[in-house]
């Protein structure tokens, strides 16, 4: 029996030529693995010279969201509200259900057909944004919402505020009609604000792309993910509905979103800032592949495990300071090089460059200290600690040696707030970060790791199944062999 999907309630227009609204919004949802329910606000003709905007009467719409109530759906995503009377009734349906809400705020269509009544404007503003979990407004919209007009990263980040402050929860103000190298979007959310770039795509199909990332996002959001991890994943969705964009009847056609992101080409680039240019890729470290990866606390563990074969090697010290810190960074560096092994000091990046460290490793509580940059300059290779769509993002951005993976399984090394991957999750990872060489960690001992490695993983992490393990040095010597026979 397959599992359940999760609902996702499509309230929005529908569109003539299936380009636009709801048609691509039950489309994207159902590609990203939920069940699309539609209520329909509006029956549009959109066309180049003109077109008509149907809207549903009241009664209707009340009909259609008292049907659509049976499933209980765990996200309300909007399109098309064609007036004030609407947009209280899907407020109030909201407050009523307690569905989270995500909203395209729709006020024109593309060939620049005015969609809304005169009214909603103010009624998006006062009535439903109070209770948006995620507004994604493109431009236009966030200048008409806001009366700020957007000229520059600077204003984008401005209004994205004035929208969170009338009452938004989370904000992503698209930069698809934007200008440059880079399609930008600026997520402003309580918990993280951030900046998404992909490559702007010279994609002649692009209908329904707000349409698109909203559903997105919103299904991302029915699927558990959070809100980082939602945006995203829409992004990444609309890179891929770019490439795979088809023309119909002759004319400008879609967005194609056939399933959930998992190319590594879709991956946006996240960064702190607006300002963003893709630097140098740090050294390669994958000539032999990683292989077997121990991480140990002490220079000792190099002098029983790198004789064994092991020629990955991480050493994370987290209870020494000041001259013992430096004084086993600079024994666990000595001992490596003896044996040709590539050894990754955990996070005290600073005492491993000054010291000659062939890499850091960084966790992204880490990423907010270390200078990066200066590490990429001294030639150093830097792997970077992933667990969830926004961390990945914010690792692609960096260019990093390796990217690490995890939890594959429960771990006791530390609290860790995500639930593991499981081989399954592990083999998605691998496609969407087939750019990189990829590090499964987390709860791996000798018998799992034929598993994990047959995910085509570069490198095997493991801390306690080597640690204490009967015999470490044997448990080692044999997982390296094995892995490097691969």
């Amino acid at each position: 029996m397959s599992a359940a999907r999760p609902r996702v309630l499509v309230v929005a227009g529908s569109e003539a030529t299936g380009v636009a609204g709801i048609a691509v919004d039950l489309r994207v949802i159902a590609a990203l693995g939920a069940h699309g329910a539609p209520v329909i606000t509006a029956n549009t003709a959109q066309q180049a010279d003109g077109g008509a905007r149907n809207a549903v009467a009241p009664e209707v719409l009340d009909s259609q969201l008292a049907a659509a109530a049976q499933l209980a759906p765990a996200v309300v995503k909007t399109g098309l509200l064609a007036d004030a009377v609407q947009i209280g009734r899907v407020a109030n349906f909201c407050a009523q259900t307690g569905a989270l809400l995500v909203c395209d705020p729709v006020l024109k269509s593309t060939s620049g057909m005015v969609l809304t009544a005169d009214d909603a404007p103010a009624a998006l503003r006062e009535t439903l944004l109070p209770r948006v979990a995620l507004l994604t407004p493109n431009l236009a919209e966030a200048e008409a919402l806001t009366g700020i007009a957007i000229r520059t990263s600077a204003d984008v980040e401005r209004a994205a505020q004035a929208l969170r402050e009338l009452g938004a929860a989370a904000v992503l103000i698209k930069g698809g009609h934007g200008a440059g190298d880079f399609s930008s979007d600026y997520l402003a959310s309580a918990g993280q604000s951030f900046w998404l770039h992909s490559p702007r795509l010279p994609a002649a199909n692009r209908r329904g792309t707000g349409c698109a990332f909203a559903s997105a996002a919103a299904c991302a959001l029915a699927l558990g993910y959070g809100i980082a991890d939602a945006v995203v994943i829409a992004k990444a969705a609309i890179n891929q509905g770019l490439r795979q964009g088809y023309a119909c009847g002759g004319r400008q056609g879609p967005v194609h979103i056939d399933r959930f992101p998992d190319a590594a080409e879709d991956l946006p680039a996240l960064t702190p800032a607006a300002d963003y240019r893709a630097p140098l890729p740090f050294p390669d470290c994958n000539a032999p592949r990683l292989g077997l990866y121990p991480i140990v606390e002490r220079a000792a563990w190099l002098e029983r495990l790198l004789p064994q074969g092991v020629s990955t090697i991480q050493l994370r010290v987290k209870d020494l300071q000041g001259a013992e810190l430096r004084a086993e960074i600079r024994a666990a560096i000595a001992l490596a090089r003896v044996h040709r092994a590539r050894l990754f000091v955990n996070d005290h990046w600073r005492m491993a460059m000054e010291e000659g460290a062939y890499g850091v490793h960084l966790g992204q509580e880490d990423l907010r200290d270390a200078d990066v940059e200066a590490l990429r300059g001294a030639g150093l290779r830097l792997g970077i600690s992933t667990h969830c769509h926004w961390e990945a993002a914010r690792a692609h951005a960096l260019r990093p040696s390796y990217v690490a993976c995890g939890p594959i399984y429960e771990t006791t090394a530390k609290a860790m707030p995500w639930v593991p991957h499981g081989l399954d999750g592990l083999r998605y990872w691998r496609r969407l970060l087939s750019g990189y060489p990829l590090v499964a960690i987390g709860g791996i001992d000798a018998a799992r790791a034929p598993g994990v490695a047959d995910t085509g993983v570069d490198g095997v992490a493991m801390i306690s199944g080597i640690t204490q393990a009967a015999n470490p040095e044997a448990t080692a010597g044999a997982l390296a062999e094995w892995l490097h026979a691969r």
